[in-house]
């Protein structure tokens, strides 16, 4: 019907331009059977013709092929789940060869006459300092330890039963906190460098 339409429209445009005082009459009709929608133009002839194309063939599968790929595929699941579990290695507990050498040894720079000599003076008046801050601990906890047991010899005097029960092992005191003595005091108002860090972790897939 598409076809026929388009072709009777040719005709009479080709009819138009031979000439003739049908022209115009004929231009009309052309264009009057053009506002319905089941014709096209001239130049959407290309695109208002249907596609014939075939629609695409399945591919025929052999029934024996793909069965016996399910059965390559559950040998394999079964064989993955007998199969032990690989422990991931921790690379943190494993020391490299080349730090196990008993050759490896770092050279140090010898140190100047000067240095050294600072160095020692320096270790002097670390442990004069250290002296000091313990004989200033142990005289605190003597007066701390006498005011003790005179205040608990006055509650004595005064009441037997406060005393006993004063003189009981409080042991809400624990757990116990106490900072060890460092080897050099510490700088005020120091801020530690922030360094660069490059992770390196290996990443494992089971």
């Amino acid at each position: 019907m598409l076809a026929q339409a388009v072709a009777s429209g040719v005709l009479s445009l080709l009819r138009c331009r031979a000439g003739g005082p049908l022209c115009s009459s004929q231009l009309t009709c052309y264009v009057q059977g053009r506002e319905n929608h089941w014709q096209s133009s001239l130049l959407a002839l290309g695109a208002a013709l249907p596609m014939r194309a075939e629609p695409r063939k399945k591919k025929k599968v052999d029934p024996r092929r793909d069965q016996a790929m399910k059965d390559r595929m559950r040998k394999k699941l079964k064989k993955l789940e007998k199969a032990p579990q690989e422990l991931i290695p921790i690379e943190d507990f494993i020391t490299p060869f080349k730090y196990m050498d008993e050759k490896r040894v770092r050279a140090t720079s010898p140190l100047s006459f000067e240095e050294s000599e600072r160095r020692a003076l320096l270790m002097k008046k670390w442990s004069v300092y250290k002296q000091q801050q313990r004989e200033a601990e142990m005289e605190t906890i003597q007066s701390l330890l006498k005011a003790q047991e005179k205040a608990l010899n006055e509650l004595r005097l005064e009441s037997e039963e406060l005393y006993q029960a004063a003189i009981q092992r409080d042991d809400s005191l624990f757990p116990f906190e106490r900072e060890e003595p460092m080897h050099t005091p510490p700088l005020p108002k120091y801020e530690a460098p922030e360094g660069k860090c490059n992770d390196v972790t290996r990443v494992y897939t089971q």
